[in-house]
């Protein structure tokens, strides 16, 4: 997706993150969110709270998922994927 405005809004962030993580943005993307990041704490605060998510979740290991949230996890994939 790119972006063809000057200021990039929050939502607009929010559509871009995972590209950004991956290193998959275009460059004036990629300026365009670091700027936007730069001066809005929330977004900021959003682009933190994914990075230590992947990181926590990277460390997984099926003992540590109860079989009630497997449960509730698988269900809402299921559900997810239906729509």
């Amino acid at each position: 997706m790119t972006v063809d405005v000057e200021q990039l809004s929050c939502r607009e962030l929010v559509e871009l993150v995972t590209d950004y993580l991956e290193g998959a943005l275009p460059e004036n993307d990629r300026v365009l969110f670091e700027e936007h990041i730069a001066r809005c704490t929330g977004c900021s605060g959003y682009l933190e709270q994914l990075r230590q998510t992947i990181a926590l979740s990277g460390r997984l290991v099926p003992a540590d998922v109860s079989a009630e949230a497997e449960g509730v996890l698988l269900e809402a994939f299921r559900s997810w994927r239906s729509h």
